[in-house]
């Protein structure tokens, strides 16, 4: 027994045989068997995972999650001996939109890669490389057989739009126009790029584009090919709700009947918007992915909010998500009815060649207020004059005594960090936070597995994990106002239904407040009780409202956007209307863009 190896905890508890430390830092159990000898796994065919192991580790160096065994015939992919394992596939369908929904770290990528032809599935064997010949025998019988017959042959050729566009950069050099230019087999891309309004920017270097500007330029790239399926992954990421609407209606327009269309989205109303068909992902993540039946775009959304699929009888969470069925009963805060938290007069900020003006407005306690508009027309600067860290030119904010403010920025980067773990870090800003059975630890820390980066320099995260640790830290901390820039960035639907809730139980619980700048439509539905909504021309002038209700703050953005939203009948969600459609004209006749009904 070697305990020297188990530095993360020198326990002097017995392992299994040996506790070596694998590159995350933590330890991992071998099983000693000759064929495996020097390999980190644990020996499947023993272990059942019955949590009753008088060995087991007591530091969660080792991880025990029992796989489906009544799944197995259908397994596609395994990355290795106790590595990720995913069952089944989505299907796409020739004139079609097919979208995936899941947790982050389910097979999704996987999943498309395979579809791309860019990965060969080892059907769920590790060791195994099995021809093409086996692999189609697999599907016999279903509506994959055909699709990799095709794929066999090299009769499938994929376009793919990649989900981390900020990487781009890095491996292309040259302006728009030459890349659009070079990307284009259709003769298309000036009529896509003016589309997406890229041809403002044709001569920049893409060095200097911004993510949304990175990603219409993908998105734009990979419709101009001659494919036979297109796939996006994560379209929506980076832009405002103009731009995601305007990317998901040219998509849409693009769909033809001889071709494969498939979307991976996490805001709900442009997957809504943009699919035919939708499929579930589900499982542990990192562990293993399970591919559900296809189903209806509305049905398929509403099933994964209530939680539950009937036809695999799986309970995806406890409890069902429910928004708002009509406005009579929203909550508006009145003077008198609650403390008063922070208020402003008519305010005037210039930053750099960009000016902000603000009419006066207040926050109660209790009360949490949305702030929506496009990008570039100074959401976060007035965020960041309500929190102190720039001084308007003109007007004040002021409160009725001094507040303690918790603020998580829009853009995180390692320097926002000490140099320590990510336990270390999460107990300083609340104690509770990294003790388990309490809520913030079971519906915050839990919920965004950063329970399992506990032993991890802060520093050292992807961008995606210093994401959730700034909301993690922001949320646990006790303060009277919480000021939250695009706190669902990089989440994905199950992380942003999980901060809706703490946002929502911490300004009620704690008599808090709370401003929060977000583009998702459905979670500013969910948590926001009044909006401030903020127009104007972005980039250089920007005008901001006072606050107002939910649905006439909607009512005037959507207005200027051009866009109108219904909602479901059975889940009360928001869903964005098909532009020209009959609900479409008629809420624009009665001026109702963000329609209470359904």
């Amino acid at each position: 027994m070697d305990y020297e190896t188990c530095k993360p905890r020198k326990c002097n508890y017995e392992c299994i045989t040996v506790c070596p430390v694998n590159k995350t830092g933590k330890a991992i159990a071998i099983e000693a068997r000759p064929e495996l000898k020097g390999q980190p796994v644990i020996y499947e065919d023993a272990c059942i995972g019955c949590a009753l192991c008088v060995k087991a580790c007591p530091f969660d160096a080792v991880f025990i999650v029992n796989l489906p065994t009544e799944l197995e015939e259908d397994a596609i992919h395994r990355y290795g001996v106790n590595s990720f394992k995913l069952y089944r596939l989505p299907i796409p369908k020739k004139g079609e939109v097919v979208g995936v929904i899941g947790r982050n770290g389910t097979g999704k990528t996987t999943a498309i890669k395979i579809l791309a032809g860019e990965m060969k599935p080892n059907l769920g064997d590790p060791d195994a490389d099995p021809d093409w010949d086996q692999i189609i025998r697999r599907f016999r019988g279903s509506e994959l057989q055909t699709y990799f017959e095709r794929l066999a042959g090299r009769d499938i050729k994929a376009a793919h739009k990649i989900q981390y566009v900020d990487l781009v950069p890095r491996y292309l050099k040259g302006t728009v126009g030459e890349l659009l230019r070079r990307a284009d087999e259709r003769g298309v891309y000036k009529e896509l790029a003016s589309d997406m309004g890229l041809d403002k920017i044709w001569e920049r270097d893409i060095r200097h584009l911004s993510g949304g500007e990175l990603q219409k330029m993908l998105i734009a790239a990979t419709l101009s090919k001659d494919a036979d399926i297109y796939i996006f992954d994560e379209p929506s990421s980076y832009l405002d709700v103009k731009e995601r609407i305007r990317v998901a209606r040219i998509i849409r327009r693009e769909v033809r009947k001889d071709k494969y269309f498939l979307v991976v989205e996490h805001d709900l109303a442009v997957l809504d918007y943009l699919s035919d068909t939708v499929h579930i992902i589900y499982g542990d993540p990192g562990v293993y992915g399970v591919v559900s039946k296809p189903y209806g775009v509305r049905t398929g959304i509403n099933i994964f909010l209530d939680g539950y699929l009937p036809a695999e009888n799986i309970r995806l969470r406890k409890e069902p998500v429910v928004f708002r069925k009509a406005f009579e009963g929203e909550q508006v805060a009145k003077p008198g009815s609650r403390h008063r938290y922070l208020a402003w007069s008519q305010l005037s900020v210039k930053v750099g060649e960009f000016r902000l003006d603000a009419m006066e407005g207040e926050i109660y306690s209790g009360e949490i207020i949305g702030i929506v508009g496009p990008n570039g027309i100074g959401k976060t600067t007035l965020i960041k004059v309500l929190a102190g860290k720039i001084q308007p030119s003109k007007g004040t904010v002021y409160s009725e005594g001094e507040l303690s403010i918790s603020y998580k920025p829009q853009y995180i980067s390692p320097e926002m960090f000490p140099e320590a773990t990510v336990q270390d870090i999460l107990r300083d800003a609340n104690p509770e936070s990294i003790v388990p059975g309490s809520w913030l630890y079971t519906e915050l820390v839990k919920k965004l597995r950063l329970d399992r980066l506990f032993d991890r320099p802060a520093r050292k995260l992807s961008g995606g994990e210093m994401q959730k640790l700034a909301i993690a830290i922001a949320l646990s901390r006790e303060a009277d106002l919480y000021l939250l820039d695009e706190p669902s960035a990089y989440l994905d639907v199950e992380e942003r239904l999980s901060i809706a809730r703490i946002i929502r139980r911490l300004t009620e619980t704690r008599g808090a407040a709370a401003f929060v700048v977000e583009h998702d439509v459905m979670l500013q539905d969910f948590i926001s009780d009044r909006l401030i909504v903020i127009l104007g021309e972005p980039g250089f002038r920007g005008y901001a409202y006072s606050p107002m209700s939910l649905k006439d703050g909607m009512n005037l953005f959507l207005k200027e956007l051009g866009i109108t939203f219904r909602r479901d009948k059975q889940s009360g969600r928001p869903r964005v209307n098909k532009e020209g459609s009959y609900l479409d004209r008629m809420q624009k006749a009665q001026n109702q863009y963000y329609y209470i009904g359904a």
